[in-house]
């Protein structure tokens, strides 16, 4: 779905990235969201088969052999209730899909194709895309600065550009060990997974105690156009620390410290005119959504 947007202080929206859904002022907590996991809405086979997601895998080893594969949460649409007895309700629809046949469909070269084919056979342009649902944070300090990353070289998406802490929220969290992935997991547990894995990537990425996070709120989803649609939900986080403190947890390291090079801080009276310095074009479009959505549904007015 697609909601008419408030009127934002930044003044048009960026080819890289568009909004599929704004949540109301001052974003949904995790109490407001609900999840549909069903086989349903799992990403449609490819017309010839899944052997070239399988070759693309293959030749993306021999140039990285340090990505894994993982299962992914797969976004196929959401629904925004305006009432209910807590407020605004939304609807997630999710499948199953994988971080393999991420990079062998949204991120290849017959995407735009892949695109067409599905508004074809299915009515739906997003059908044969893997589509694994990310999560990233537009996280305050308490001395009123966004927190940004610089990504490093190593990693296999926007190397060397900017972004907000982000990541995936995991299936695997929710059946440890040898447990099967099933796909009838309570959508309870899928939602915790999603607000907790924001997080816990926060957490890993930027060295910060659990403890000095605030509850994430969800701002909306937004997609990358430059990898064929891939949704990511953006939420808004506030750190009891100043940015100074959160500097120093960054350069002490932490467990994805390897994801990044480098910490930036904006002032977050500046992040309405964001898109006007030039720090907006060495931000990848998962960060500019998350902006997008920062300035219009959390952000102060100018």
């Amino acid at each position: 779905m697609r909601q008419e947007l408030k009127r934002c202080p930044t003044r048009t929206m960026d080819p890289e990235v568009s909004l599929l859904l704004q949540c109301p002022w001052g974003g949904l907590p995790e109490e407001q969201v609900r999840a549909e996991l069903s086989p349903a809405h799992d990403r449609r086979p490819l017309p010839g088969g899944d052997e070239a997601i399988a070759a693309s895998w293959e030749s993306r080893l021999q140039a990285q052999p340090w990505l894994f594969d993982a299962p992914k949460f797969r976004l196929h649409s959401v629904i925004l209730a305006p009432t209910g007895s807590q407020g605004p309700q939304l609807l997630l629809r999710l499948g199953l899909t994988s971080y393999r046949d991420f990079l062998g469909t949204n991120w290849t070269s017959s995407a735009a194709r892949l695109q067409q084919q599905g508004a074809t056979d299915w009515g739906d342009k997003q059908a044969y895309l893997a589509d694994p649902l990310g999560v990233g944070a537009a996280l305050a300090t308490a001395d009123n600065f966004l927190v940004f990353l610089r990504r490093s070289g190593q990693v296999a998406e926007a190397p060397g550009l900017v972004d907000v802490p982000g990541g995936h929220p995991e299936p695997q969290a929710l059946c440890p060990g040898d447990h099967p992935l099933h796909k009838d997991l309570p959508g309870e547990l899928v939602v915790h997974e999603l607000f907790s894995s924001v997080l816990q990537e926060i957490c890993d990425e930027v060295n910060l105690p659990l403890p000095t996070l605030s509850q994430p709120r969800l701002l909306g989803i937004a997609r990358n156009e430059t990898s064929a649609g891939r949704a990511s939900a953006e939420f808004y986080v506030q750190c009891s620390l100043t940015s100074e403190q959160v500097r120093k947890h960054y350069m002490s390291g932490g467990p994805e410290a390897h994801e990044s090079s480098g910490i930036i801080f904006v002032e977050t009276q500046r992040v309405c005119r964001l898109q006007e310095t030039k720090l907006w074009a060495e931000l990848c479009p998962s960060a500019k959504g998350a902006i997008f959505l920062y300035n219009v549904v959390q952000g102060s007015p100018i």
